[in-house]
């Protein structure tokens, strides 16, 4: 029985012409339809053609509902050649059946510079709201639940996000189900490192996409009970008696080649009020416990060996913050990167008087490792907004840098102890009842070097990071409904 609906990309002809191939090698096609760009009068036989503006705009996704009537709407959105697996379109409509999902995706073989690499995906969940979650190239819809989120779609004209609005909507009331078999092969363009994939999202080019995926997550949150109105806790900072206004909290493990340049950078800093550093040395082998002494004559440096050996760097974060010499203001620098400026800690001081809040995160600029501007160049985020920062932030896939933290509160909520998105986590919990302060003069230089611990890692690494990372939006999004409720 033919249970499917495609629609693929017109832009490239003769690859267009390859994958309409391989989907008529299954029964389950039923109509192919042709996404072209703009009417060019070029077709393939047997298929129908959709003039499109964008295949991510809210007008093609209303298209392709208006014409989905069959049970399955299958939508491919590369312009290059798919190669579906035996019998895999049937596997997708069996899992599709099987879980009554509103949309299934499956792992994929990619093909790289003539390479095949496998490329597993990740499980959906409900934090999973970055924009950019990676379900692949092949979608297949319920063509019931498509037309159904489509049908909502009262008031969005998206350009960009209307892919990213119609998976929220169809996730609000079916599962989007991962089907973790290899069931297709595609060609991968973007071949560069996930450091450089990272950023993406703070590219200034990319701002007007930025502010339609905000828009459509904010609609999500409303609709699922998760936005938070912009009312903040006050705080009066009179907890605890502190001796240090601030502290500078470095966690290290063997950056022999930076630390002393981190450190310096924090012992040069010009202040009204009296700070030290604490560097949390997590058992360097490489000398930089050598280079670390070599600052012992300074009485600000705090210089701690952890006896535990369990400790990533959140756990470094939370021995800092408990040490009784911390200050009220607890600020981050990592060993690898440096102040901007000697008066760094003072506008991170005086930020959190003046915006009454839990936490501060500045501006930094991207460089190499001689400190030379790398693109992106100065990333500030400026899709901090006071008024929806707190819930723009369960989409976006960090809050920036140099952050700083009130220090009775970090200590009241501890810091995940693990070596990365613990500083997401905890803008997360704390935005949840503060204000969250931003400064956008560059505070900070974010050195980008091969050591770096995001700098190129495999699949298998960035998948569970960022299923990590969804793990948090996903506890932080519960945590804010029962609030509400």
């Amino acid at each position: 029985m033919k249970k499917i609906n495609a629609f693929i990309l017109f832009s490239e002809p003769e690859q267009a012409r390859k994958t309409v191939e391989e989907l008529r090698q299954s029964e389950s096609i039923d109509k192919i339809y042709l996404l072209t760009p703009e009417d060019s009068g070029e077709t393939i036989k047997g298929c129908k053609n959709i003039t499109i503006d964008t295949l991510h705009s809210s007008a093609t996704v209303k298209k392709i509902a208006q014409k989905s009537n069959a049970d399955y709407t299958l939508i491919y959105q590369k312009p290059t050649v798919l190669r579906p697996g035996y019998f895999a379109l049937e596997r997708m409509i069996r899992i599709a059946e099987d879980t009554q999902a509103g949309m299934v995706y499956a792992d994929y073989y990619a093909i790289s510079n003539g390479v095949k690499t496998n490329h597993p995906v990740i499980g959906y969940q409900e934090g999973s709201l970055r924009d950019d979650f990676n379900f692949g190239s092949l979608l297949l819809y319920n063509a019931k639940a498509l037309k159904k989120a489509a049908g909502r779609m009262k008031s969005e004209n998206f350009t960009f996000a209307g892919l990213y609005d119609l998976r929220l909507k169809v996730s609000q009331k079916n599962p989007l189900v991962h089907i973790n078999e290899y069931l297709y092969t595609e060609i991968e363009e973007d071949t560069r490192a996930s450091g450089q994939k990272i950023f993406d999202y703070v590219d200034p080019k990319n701002r007007q996409v930025q502010l339609e995926m905000e828009q459509a997550c904010t609609q999500h949150l409303k609709d699922v009970g998760a936005w938070l109105e912009p009312t903040f806790e006050p705080i009066a900072f009179d907890k605890g008696d502190f001796t240090y206004e601030a502290s500078v909290i470095i966690p290290v493990r063997n950056r022999i080649k930076t630390i002393r340049d981190a450190i310096s950078s924090v012992l040069r800093q010009k202040t009204s009020f009296p700070f030290n550093l604490i560097v949390v040395d997590n058992h360097s082998t490489d000398g930089t416990t050598e280079f670390i002494a070599e600052f012992k004559n300074d009485e600000r440096l705090i210089h701690i060996v952890p006896e535990r050996d369990d400790l990533g760097i959140g756990g470094c974060w939370n021995m800092a913050v408990h040490h009784p010499q911390c200050g009220k203001f607890a600020v981050q620098l990592d060993s690898d990167d440096i102040y901007s400026g000697e008066d760094t800690l003072q506008k991170i001081v005086d930020a959190f008087y003046a915006q009454n809040c839990a936490m501060v995160v500045g501006t930094y600029q991207m460089t190499n490792f001689d400190m030379e501007m790398i693109p992106p160049g100065i990333i500030d985020h400026r899709e901090w907004t006071p008024d929806n920062g707190r819930n723009n932030a369960l989409r976006i896939n960090g809050l920036g840098a140099p952050r700083a933290f009130y220090t009775p509160v970090l200590r009241e909520i501890k810091v995940p102890n693990t070596s990365y998105g613990e500083d997401y986590a905890l803008g997360l919990n704390i935005s949840r009842r503060y204000q969250i302060g931003r400064i956008y003069d560059v505070l900070y230089l974010c050195r980008r070097w091969e050591d770096n611990s995001d700098a190129s890692l495999d699949i298998v690494k960035m998948n569970g990071l960022n299923f990590y990372k969804d793990s948090i939006r996903t506890w932080e999004l519960q945590a804010r409904i029962k609030m509400k409720k």
